[in-house]
């Protein structure tokens, strides 16, 4: 058990930033530095794990690690949590945040203060915790070291001299920032009080978790009273369920086995559960003997958007379905459930933090399970009131009722911050309508910034909004957001056929305002990614009961006269003609698969 002289020797933080910012970049220094990882094994983004964050070149997922540091004479432990800084992973910051004392709010000295960095900023001090304020690749070429520096000092009432500088790529001042991580962020809280320590309930709370096929679900915890040893019976107070601590110990950052994990430090647990649903972000581990009080979890992530994911062959559904599983056991904010369609067979309905949430998700089930999968269109939750009176959530375009049965149809909003250069505001502006957005008030901020804020529907935020607001800002604007509520929506559904068969996996709800647009759009689009039938493709739209826009795919044609040499023509012309025949008994009868490929490139240009 640690004693009170090592409880002041930890140091629990995080390190908070807009999207490439540096901060896996800083947390590689870190654990150079301080000696937790040797020479020869070190690499670039070593705390991303996932062959997509290191593809990518950016976090998904947080990231415990364990560092030892010497400072004044005294050893101490360095908890680190590196987080993710894209707009949909803010939910994985909100939990490593509750898990420690302090951040380091790290801004690039080439681009300032951002729309992330703005939202992170205020989560962190929501929860009281120490803001250690850092400026980034000061060695970058275009570096404003102090402007950024005058830029942080406003943004936070600080004195430019509590500022520091320092560069993830070379090093140059990280061994001075963990020095002051030392000095200003406070040691963890004696959470048993008064109490007896060696009486104290141990309390845990979990901030993430991950499985293995051998030990089961692995949970990581920040524990806030007591010890857990190894061999211990413990409980997860929410779900109710007991376990045996199989192994217990420290990330630096591979496990590392311990005999206990002591109050105020970060550290896992092997349960040995297989069965999914068990273990949950933000329950409270305790000992079975010595039963504590649950401790402040967290808000349940809610899904933003919505799309079914169906196996290219219904004889692998039980695969998906274990896939899904397994997904879970490592992203607590995955949703599913089990749904049937006429057409696609059955799937599963899965709940999104974003789209590049849903394009993770569907690029680890490729990778890790080797799936075949077929995407809907994804979509959010909007609430029909019908003309009887009775109020319905739809979160699938297939399940949108006709236009004649509906009274009334309410949608989700957000609102939407932007930081711009203001060059770019006219182009914005224009995205911004777009998009069916209201324009709110403007500020002209320091350093040649603007702080634009809108309110607009979500649909229209998940429509490709944040790409097309780089290209409009040149990749100078950045963006955050948070929902708002439900309004009034005006849509309608828009069905796609193929061959005069509908697809409901093209199915989508779209603005009214832009319906003949998008159905012009997405049959051309087809027309290009389909590939060639022996008969001629049929690619229609159809919307509130009529065809509204059509394309036709010529056949693949076979030369079935090229064996003939000379003679008569009439020879030639029968055969075409029997050829003729059959194309039209095939456009009729004719049925074609549609490979996955072109499911996935739909939802992804869409």
């Amino acid at each position: 058990m640690l004693d009170f002289i090592a409880m002041q020797n930890i140091r629990n933080f995080s390190i908070i930033a807009h999207i490439d910012h540096g901060k896996s970049t800083l947390a590689d220094r870190m654990l150079e530095l301080t000696g937790t990882i040797e020479p020869r094994r070190m690499q670039e983004q070593v705390l991303d794990r996932m062959d997509l964050e290191r593809e990518r070149g950016i976090t998904i997922k947080m990231q415990p690690v364990r560092m030892n540091w010497k400072s004044g004479g005294k050893e101490y432990v360095l908890n680190l949590i590196d987080t993710p800084g894209h707009v949909d992973f803010a939910y994985e910051v909100s939990r490593a945040l509750t898990a420690v004392e302090g951040v380091i709010l790290l801004v690039d000295a080439t681009q300032g203060v951002e729309a992330q960095t703005l939202s992170v900023l205020s989560v962190a001090r929501e929860l009281g915790l120490v803001i250690i304020p850092v400026v980034s690749k000061i060695d970058a070429p275009h570096a404003r070291v102090a402007d950024i520096k005058t830029e942080l000092a406003m943004l936070l009432g600080v004195e430019e001299s509590q500022i520091l500088g320092c560069s993830g790529k070379t090093g140059e001042g990280v061994e001075a920032l963990l020095n002051v991580i030392i000095e200003r962020v406070p040691p963890p809280k004696d959470a048993s009080g008064t109490r007896n320590r060696a009486e104290a309930g141990a309390q845990g709370l979990i901030f993430d978790f991950g499985y293995s096929d051998h030990r089961g679900i692995i949970v990581y915890l920040r524990v806030f009273a007591g010890q857990f040893k190894k061999g211990d019976y413990l409980h997860f107070i929410a779900a109710d369920t007991d376990f045996i601590a199989l192994e217990v110990g420290v990330l630096t950052p591979n496990e590392q086995a311990r005999e206990t994990l002591g109050e105020g430090e970060i550290g896992y647990i092997v349960t040995g559960i297989k069965k999914p649903g068990i273990a949950s972000v933000g329950d409270t581990i305790t000992q079975v003997k010595r039963p504590a009080e649950a401790l402040h979890g967290y808000i349940a992530p809610t899904p933003v958007i919505w799309a079914s994911v169906y196996p290219e062959s219904q004889d692998d559904l039980h695969i998906l379905r274990q896939s899904l599983d397994k997904l879970k056991l490592s992203d607590s904010s995955l949703s599913y459930e089990e749904e049937s369609s006429g057409v696609m067979g059955r799937g599963f309905r899965c709940g999104f933090l974003g789209m590049l949430h849903l394009e993770i998700i569907i690029e680890r089930l490729r990778r890790e399970f080797n799936m075949l999968l077929v995407v809907t269109q994804p979509t959010t939750i909007y609430e029909i009131t019908k003309m009887n009176g009775s109020v319905e959530e739809i979160y699938a375009p297939a399940r949108f009722p006709d236009e004649s049965a509906v009274k009334m149809v309410r949608e989700k909003w957000a609102s939407v911050m932007i930081l711009t250069p203001p060059d770019y505001i006219g182009g914005i502006t224009q995205l911004l309508y777009d998009h069916e957005a209201i324009v709110g008030r403007t500020e002209t901020l320091p350093e040649r910034k603007v702080e634009m804020h809108a309110e607009m529907p979500l649909r229209e935020l998940m429509r490709s909004f944040f790409d097309r607001l780089k290209s409009a800002s040149s990749g100078f604007a950045s963006l955050s957001y948070e929902i708002i509520g439900l309004r009034e929506a005006h849509v309608v559904r828009l069905d796609i056929l193929v061959a005069e068969e509908m697809v409901p996996a093209f199915s989508r709800i779209v603005s009214a305002r832009r319906l003949q647009i998008e159905a012009e759009q997405l049959v051309d689009k087809l027309e290009e990614l389909l590939p060639k039938q022996l008969f001629e493709l049929k690619i229609q739209a159809k919307s509130q009961g009529r065809i509204i826009a059509s394309r036709r795919k010529s056949a693949m044609r076979k030369d079935v006269t090229g064996y003939l040499y000379g003679g008569d023509v009439t020879r030639k012309m029968k055969l075409l003609e029997k050829q003729k025949r059959g194309k039209k008994k095939m456009l009729a009868r004719g049925k074609i698969d549609i490979p996955h490929e072109v499911f996935l490139k739909v939802v992804r240009e869409s």
